[in-house]
């Protein structure tokens, strides 16, 4: 038996036993980008290993306004009244997380980059310190895979002008 057949044989909907296009849950191209018009690449911080050492005076170093810098095209970044250096607000229905907005001809229009790994700091509903998972879905890459699907999101992005603090230690932990 060839590993298609194999695979076959497991009657997975979202994992067929060959090469094909599955609409992704979120993408640019769904109703929801009406809504939420930025797409979210989460990818890994060069500044630490997950959220390992995030407290370390190397990654913090990295930090925009105290917090994971998340970069934002300028168009997108100008239609939205956002400044480098500014403390933003992403969100979807899944949740809200802040970030501090580096502008940059880097990221193309309509994409959004916030690194993973930043210590989970939640107050209110709001993640208060640049964390994507507020953000993205908690679920498998596939019934055969069972990965982590969180590379990608829709969501929207605005000034956040509030007065918040963020990055407490833990009890135990020191910079």
């Amino acid at each position: 038996m060839t590993r298609r057949n194999t695979i076959a044989t497991y009657g997975l909907d979202d994992c067929p036993s060959q090469a094909v296009w599955l609409e992704p849950t979120e993408w640019l191209g769904a109703p929801a980008a009406k809504h939420y018009p930025l797409h979210l690449r989460s990818d890994q911080s060069a500044q630490r290993l997950h959220s390992q050492l995030d407290h370390s005076p190397y990654s913090r170093a990295g930090k925009v306004a105290g917090r994971e810098p998340v970069h934002l095209n300028p168009d997108d970044a100008a239609a939205r009244g956002i400044s480098d250096g500014d403390v933003v607000e992403l969100f979807n229905d899944r949740g809200r997380c802040l970030a501090g907005a580096i502008v940059t001809a880097d990221i193309m229009p309509g994409v959004a980059r916030l690194a993973t790994g930043a210590w989970f700091d939640m107050e209110g509903g709001l993640e208060k310190y640049g964390n994507p998972n507020a953000l993205t879905l908690d679920r498998g890459a596939s019934g055969f895979s069972q990965g982590c699907a969180a590379q990608s999101c829709l969501v929207e992005v605005r000034r956040y002008d509030a007065p918040v603090t963020a990055y407490v230690l833990p009890a135990g932990i020191s910079a």
